[in-house]
């Protein structure tokens, strides 16, 4: 359920307040929205950077940023994110001297999702998927326009497809001081979740419902069939199993992590047998070893590592 008028002006109204974002970029995301004791507070908010989906980006920021560093705060829903950035604006802008905000420095990231979200407030893009085409460009961001943008959606479906990208496999195989994850009671290999996302290809309404949408964003892997999704599912397994190029099966992945929902995949990892703590901890520690790898490859062409570098313009 998305924010009320009076809860999105108090939440807005604490960020402002915050004394921790003077002169630093703001960033907003996609998430739950602090409380303590069932009521919202400057205290609450203080901690949410440790909260999901915050804590994941906090974790990516490139090591060497060590000034300025972003803050991150949870807005709700992908509505909530957008109403936020501009309420945020507004409310500056109404009274610039109850505020640390620097306008130029707020920005935000919601999943792309199947269904488009309208923009709305005269915004430069009308809605997400007219920011997707501007913003990407086959796999990768496009870094000519990205500057220009200040609301950001996700190149592939959700955040969590981020988390079982291919290049992670090496991270999961040696998790030093975390024991190696679970996929369905076997150590996680990825291609496994791949094969199980590509048999439901044809089983998700969603993108039954958003064909077209969903094939425009993958228009340029032009040997899949998207006649419709019986005939997309068959194509893709049968290019993935035929080829043995490391780059066109990755390729064919990130088609998967474009059409395909990771959520419920990447709740079915889970720690093994020996792990003492809770589930949940050991998901929010394998999460950061996740933000750690964005972290540590800044210089690369992943849509994470691509955003950050483009921050990074603002942070003085």
């Amino acid at each position: 359920m998305s924010l009320n008028p009076e809860g999105l002006q108090k939440h807005c109204e604490t960020i402002l307040q915050s004394r921790r974002i003077k002169n630093k970029i703001v960033i907003l995301c996609e998430g739950d929205i602090p409380k303590l004791e069932g009521r919202s507070s400057p205290q609450s908010y203080s901690k949410i950077e440790k909260m999901p989906d915050a804590n994941f980006y906090k974790a990516c920021v490139p090591q060497g940023w060590s000034q300025y560093r972003p803050q991150f705060f949870n807005c709700g829903d992908r509505q909530d994110v957008i109403n936020s950035y501009f309420s945020l604006l507004d409310l500056h802008q109404q009274d610039p001297s109850k505020s640390y905000l620097e306008p130029t420095k707020l920005f935000a990231i919601v999943d792309l999702d199947l269904q488009s979200k309208e923009i709305g407030h005269n915004y430069q893009f009308p809605d997400t998927e007219t920011i997707f085409y501007d913003l990407y460009q086959g796999l990768k961001v496009n870094q000519q326009t990205a500057p220009q943008h200040r609301i950001w959606v996700t190149g592939l479906i959700h955040k969590e497809s981020y988390f079982i990208i291919p290049e992670l496999q090496e991270t999961f195989d040696s998790c030093f001081m975390l024991p190696v994850p679970l996929y369905k009671g076997n150590n996680l290999l990825l291609t496994d979740i791949y094969k199980d996302m590509a048999e439901l290809i044809n089983q998700d309404p969603d993108l039954k419902n958003h064909l077209i949408t969903a094939c425009q964003r993958i228009n340029y892997c032009q040997s899949l069939n998207c006649t419709d999704v019986n005939q997309l599912k068959i194509s893709w397994i049968q290019e993935f199993n035929s080829t043995v190029d490391v780059t066109r099966k990755n390729e064919l992945i990130y088609v998967l992590l474009t059409l395909i929902k990771a959520k419920n995949f990447w709740r079915e990892i889970e720690p093994p047998p020996n792990w003492s703590g809770s589930a949940d901890n050991y998901k929010e520690q394998l999460l950061l070893k996740i933000g750690k790898f964005y972290s540590e490859h800044s210089d690369a062409e992943y849509h994470l590592s691509v955003f950050f570098k483009i921050l990074y313009q603002y942070q003085d």
